[in-house]
């Protein structure tokens, strides 16, 4: 019985035991949460994340600086400096390199409590800059440090690394109210301009025979430039070496005969009549032998180029047989075009406030707009022909060497003004499902996906309707790549101090 009563105790001593060490430890350690801050200049942007600073307590910076430019890229080579400042006093703390591309790692260790502001100072070696926080608390504790700190709310934000972005094509920019322009968006072409271009024609009937590299079309050619040559050859009919020698035969008794006739009627042998009968026979001769004979040689009647430019066409073949005024090629400067868009009758009353037009080609993506390329409205028409229900509006450009006449192009009439609109580069813009968003910036390394209502675009540029606000930082590179990183759901290895 008493081994019994025992056992019993050892059992229920034994369950006690296991129950006091089974008992649940809080989990839920109150800490600091660190402060996150994101300012810009307009050379730098500083995404910086520290614990809040406590007296007596060393709190370590992770600053990320971005050099602001076309891809806003990490800055590498730098001095950084870092200071707090409370009246008259402070304290600063300085590193020549980053611990790693754009991260720089600072330190500080306050021994006053109060309110003051962080000042970081970069230099590199190619510009200074200075960037402020202001209203930064020391704390004169641990205690009250926590009792102070926000609680901590889910933003629902997407995250994205600097060091993602630093690896891609990343930029964003603070939207503002401006002026843009109603566009109508509509088809065009490119046409030589007047005078731009030149049909070459034959001279005189014969055989055309080319004249080395100056005939394959896209060549270069000056005035004067030999570009074909009008042979008779063996021909019985049309042929131009006859026709020289003819010519010269007529104009040379021409001459003899003038020359006599301006000795007898000297003497008054022949009247004055017959004279001037003479005379303007030889004059005749002579236009005749003039003509036929002009860039003629003992190969043929050359054909030269009226002025520089290039070969844009050669209508014709070697050895073939054409007759005066055959069309053998076109010549062309390429130095002016005409942009000719055709616009829908719905706006023709929005013709006369058309003063300039965006434009993009088929070869690239590239949008052109006709005020940089001395573009100037030629005249725009006032009624729609038999053959087209269009209107069309004509621009006279320069032809910078990047236009094919003949090319169909994209084209944006820029119309009335919009005054104080919100406008964001196509590049921001994600379509999903036909619908857009952007990406807005709300922190260093947060975005939030906004869908936005859009109005007018001029291929460049889009004004957005609804979605976003003044001052808005909206990705408008790398919008793409943010959503692939957020939908993987997987980030890299990260470096800050927490």
């Amino acid at each position: 019985m008493k081994i019994i009563q025992s056992i019993t105790l050892l059992v229920f001593l034994l369950f006690g035991f296991i129950s006091c060490n089974n008992k649940e430890q809080p989990s839920n350690v109150a800490s600091l949460e660190p402060l996150a801050y994101t300012l810009y200049t307009d050379r730098t942007e500083l995404f910086v994340e520290f614990k809040p600073l406590v007296v007596g307590s060393t709190s370590k910076f992770a600053a990320h600086f971005t050099i602001l430019g076309e891809n806003f890229k990490a800055l590498t080579d730098a001095k950084v400096t870092v200071s707090f400042i409370v009246g008259d006093n402070g304290i600063k703390n300085s590193v020549s390199a980053p611990s790693s591309p754009g991260i720089f790692r600072l330190a500080l260790n306050p021994k006053t409590a109060g309110t003051g502001i962080l000042v970081f100072d970069i230099v590199t070696k190619d510009y200074t800059d200075k960037i402020t926080i202001e209203n930064v608390v020391v704390y004169p504790d641990e205690k009250t440090a926590l009792v102070k700190q926000p609680e901590h709310a889910e933003s629902g934000d997407v995250s994205y690394l600097k060091e993602q972005a630093w690896k891609v094509e990343f930029a964003n920019m603070a939207i503002t109210k401006q002026n843009f322009n109603a566009v109508i968006k509509t088809s065009g072409q490119l046409f030589s301009a007047p005078g731009d271009e030149m049909i070459i024609t034959a001279k005189a009937s014969g055989v055309v025979i080319f004249s080395d590299k100056n005939t394959i079309v896209g060549s270069a050619v000056n005035t004067g430039s030999s570009l074909f040559t009008i042979t008779g050859a063996d021909m019985t009919e049309s042929n131009i070496d006859a026709s020289v020698k003819d010519a010269k035969a007529n104009y040379l008794k021409a001459k003899t005969d003038y020359e006599r006739s301006k000795l007898l009627v000297v003497d008054k042998i022949v009247s004055e009549k017959d004279h001037q009968q003479v005379k303007l026979q030889f004059d005749n001769a002579q236009r005749a032998y003039n003509t036929v004979a002009k860039n003629y040689t003992s190969k043929g009647q050359r054909v030269l180029s009226p002025m520089s430019g290039y070969v844009k066409n050669v209508l014709v073949t070697g050895g073939q047989f054409v007759s005066a005024g055959t069309p053998l090629a076109i010549i062309s400067k390429n130095k002016n075009l005409l942009l000719q868009a055709n616009v829908s009758q719905n706006n023709f009353g929005s013709l006369p406030n058309i003063r300039s037009a965006n434009f993009k080609t088929p070869q690239n993506d590239v949008v052109y707009n006709t005020a940089s390329l001395n573009g100037k409205i030629v005249s725009y028409g006032k009624s729609a022909s038999a053959s087209t229900p269009f209107i069309p509006i004509t621009f006279q450009i320069d032809n910078t060497g990047n236009f094919i006449p003949g090319s169909i192009v994209e084209v944006y009439l820029k119309s009335t003004s919009i005054p104080d609109a919100l406008i964001i580069p196509t590049s921001s813009l994600i379509e999903e499902q036909g619908l857009f968003y952007v990406y807005v910036q709300t922190g260093g390394e947060s975005f939030q996906k906004r869908e936005v209502k859009l109005g007018a675009s001029d291929g460049i540029n889009i004004q957005v309707l609804l979605g976003i606000t003044e001052g808005d930082r909206v990705v408008i590179k790398g919008g793409y790549q943010i959503k692939l990183s957020s939908a993987s759901g997987a980030l890299p290895a990260h470096g800050h101090e927490h």
